[in-house]
């Protein structure tokens, strides 16, 4: 026979755990309402509502959005969102293009994955490193060195459409911490990704 103070601790530890469930719970359903609609072009992305649209700096922009830098970073990142109809000459150059953007030394990282979400299939680039970040018009090609940064950089192959890139940029815990949400933005999920094939 169970004591009754053997009892209370056991139902105490259950409620806990209900508790704790629950609060969970709501977090997440509160931080998926937070996300708004935002169509662009073909595409219907779902946004974070911290992420603050802005004016495209140039014409190659559709749309870009500040993301709020996380405790102990000084600068936000940045999302932009691109098309050029096609690939702009296939998705393993504009891969290695993204990671001809980081120096290539001891520092950088790349993992390049592949997958398919609800508005297509699509290759995702997470690199780390130095990046080289272009500062001025682009077609002067000036970059200048930031460490420790971060890109996430999407490749989605809309059918019958366009492809479309996302490239998100940015201080390396600022957009590690946001990488769920640029999936979801998109209806991606990790867990179904694998290993790209060039």
């Amino acid at each position: 026979m169970i004591s009754p103070s053997t009892f209370r601790r056991v139902l105490f530890s259950v409620l806990g755990l209900s508790l704790a469930i629950y609060a969970c719970t709501a977090r997440a359903e509160e931080k998926s309402e937070k996300a708004n609609d935002v169509k662009i072009k073909d595409i219907t992305l779902k946004i974070p509502s911290n992420w603050k649209s802005a004016p495209p700096s140039n014409k190659l922009r559709l749309a870009q959005f500040t993301i709020p830098a996380v405790k102990g970073e000084k600068e936000p990142a940045e999302l932009v969102v691109s098309s050029f109809g096609g690939t702009g000459g296939g998705m393993a150059a504009n891969v290695n293009r993204w990671v001809g953007q980081f120096a290539a030394n001891e520092d950088r990282k790349v993992k390049v994955t592949q997958g398919e979400s609800k508005l297509g299939k699509y290759v995702f680039a997470d690199l780390s490193g130095t990046y080289n970040k272009s500062i001025g018009p682009p077609f002067l090609r000036k970059t200048t060195p930031v460490p420790d940064s971060r890109m996430l950089g999407v490749i989605l192959a809309v059918e019958g459409k366009a492809y479309y890139f996302l490239k998100l940029t940015g201080p390396n815990k600022t957009v590690a911490s946001v990488a769920n949400e640029l999936r979801a933005a998109f209806g991606a999920n990790a867990k179904d990704e694998k290993p790209f094939e060039q």
